[in-house]
């Protein structure tokens, strides 16, 4: 569902340069930010590099790029 917003100036230009970086646009930069910002609220126990790669694991998931893993 699509929600109209007003946003600061100063998140839309920060947004434009890391969404450059980052190669995302400004609205997925600034969604992909809420998702961090929720993540951290609801797991304050864990570190930030960590919740980052849990993201990014299940998004790789989702993409069907899974490889087995072998013990020993």
């Amino acid at each position: 569902m699509a929600v109209a917003l007003k946003l600061s100036d100063a998140l839309v230009e920060d947004a434009k340069v890391v969404g450059a970086a980052e190669h995302r646009s400004v609205p997925k930069q600034i969604e992909y930010w809420a998702r961090i910002g929720k993540a951290v609220l609801e797991n304050p126990e864990l570190p930030l590099q960590v919740i980052q790669d849990t993201m990014l694991s299940l998004e790789e998931a989702k993409a069907g790029q899974l490889a087995p893993y072998s013990f020993g």
